[in-house]
């Protein structure tokens, strides 16, 4: 018979073991001593977890502790290396690729623009294996793979519904042929459900169960956490708030062909420079650029305004929401007014659905807004909700997408790696 047995030594000491490297993950590098103070074993019996720790691989050396009388403290951290995993970022533009180590830190990456003709499977291998070289390594050192698209996955079919505007990405053998092409294990995984995850461990949501992230770039979505698990609904859908109906916009038929809903274009990129237009405020200059680039109102202006929305609907949008955050009165103080209910307005229909404890703020275009923009949300919400959940914006600005890709590969590679029972 093989395995542990509840209550027994083995299994105390794998317990042990895990206790040990989270800590070490949570703290960094520590002594002996500390180590058995933090899980509450005896000097004796951390120093031979270490032994067997660094004996498996799973720990090393890593300096000493100085600054008190007597010997220096050997201290002791995960070893780095023992695992290797990589996340990539999937857009209509390219994909950005990236690889961290047992710890978590990216040790490589790499951005691959979209080029017509290439394949999706093609593309993904290509900046995987640049981002491992970039790290040192080979593909075939990775021990995990988490890819994050827009839209998800349908569990039954296997193809990739609500992202129509992902190109390439939409043959019913693409899984089949990206686990051929790839020598780890992969998972796929909704992007804004992976910015929920990177809020949810290093953010914003951290020590909250039950919370909604609210995204904003290209496209509105939102990630439902709850009882701390990501719920994705019967087919993926779950969060595609982007085809919610609204009041005061006309019902959208067949949303799933125009790929687009009423809360979308109420709420979403396409409709900040319209707004702004409508109040009169133009398109603000570029940063270092000279006074008469695109500043001012009227006519010139919101015509400014149009023309940088059409070239980039999300960098106008940015834009136009800082500098309004930054100078907020008059028209900007109205103009935020106004987007602060638009966006409410979506919010109030998740929260009368799943009272979440809180409202993640994410994404470019909503975080553009700051604390100003986050206020008047949160003061409509009180208006138009039953309940009344405590908006925060995300904190986690790198590329929030990726790193969820990454901590979600961590955090599977950890349980199998840390997993000393079978040593």
């Amino acid at each position: 018979m093989t395995g542990t047995t509840p209550g027994t030594p083995s299994l105390l000491r794998v317990m042990n073991d895990r206790a040990a490297l989270d800590l070490l993950l949570e703290h960094g590098p520590l002594s002996r001593t500390r180590i058995g103070r933090l899980t509450g074993l005896s000097k004796p019996t951390a120093s031979q977890l270490l032994a067997r720790l660094e004996a498996a691989g799973l720990v090393m050396a890593s300096g000493t502790a100085g600054g008190r009388p007597g010997p220096n403290a050997q201290l002791y951290g995960v070893n780095p290396r023992a695992a290797h995993v990589a996340g990539l970022d999937v857009t209509p533009s390219g994909i950005v690729a990236a690889v961290a180590d047992l710890t978590g830190e990216v040790v490589g990456s790499h951005v691959l623009p979209y080029t017509e003709g290439a394949g999706a499977v093609d593309r993904v291998t290509r900046a995987l294996g640049a981002a491992a070289r970039d790290a040192g390594l080979e593909r075939r050192d990775l021990h995990r793979v988490v890819i994050a698209t827009p839209g998800s996955f349908d569990p039954g079919s296997g193809a990739l519904r609500y992202a129509d505007h992902l190109p390439g990405w939409h043959s019913p053998t693409l899984l089949e042929e990206l686990a051929a092409a790839l020598p780890m294990p992969v998972e796929y995984e909704n992007d804004v459900n992976l910015a929920a995850v990177a809020e949810q461990r290093l953010g914003a949501a951290r020590g909250h169960g039950d919370f909604v992230l609210l995204w904003n770039e290209e496209g509105l979505g939102a990630a439902l956490v709850l009882g701390g698990r990501l719920h994705r609904g019967w087919t993926g859908g779950a969060g595609e708030v982007g085809f919610l109906p609204v009041p005061g916009h006309p019902l959208v038929r067949h949303v799933a062909q125009v790929n687009s809903g009423g809360y979308q274009e109420l709420a979403g990129v396409q409709a900040v420079p319209a707004m702004a237009a409508a109040l009169g405020i133009g398109a603000p200059p570029r940063r270092g650029a000279g006074a008469g680039a695109g500043s001012g109102s009227g006519a010139g202006a919101t015509a400014t305004a149009v023309a940088t929305a059409v070239a980039s609907p999300v960098a106008a949008a940015v834009a136009l929401l800082t500098e309004a955050a930054e100078h907020p009165e008059g028209a900007n103080l109205l103009f935020l007014r106004q987007y602060a209910t638009a966006l409410a307005t979506g919010i109030a229909s998740l929260v009368a659905v799943l009272d979440p404890e809180i409202v993640v703020l994410s994404g470019a275009v909503t975080t553009a807004g700051g604390d100003v923009l986050r206020s008047l949300v949160e003061a409509e919400l009180a208006d138009l909700a039953p309940s009344r959940p405590r908006l925060v914006s995300g904190t986690v600005r790198d590329r929030p997408v990726l790193r969820g890709a990454l901590e979600s590969a961590l955090a599977t590679t950890r349980d199998e790696v840390f997993d000393t029972s079978r040593r």
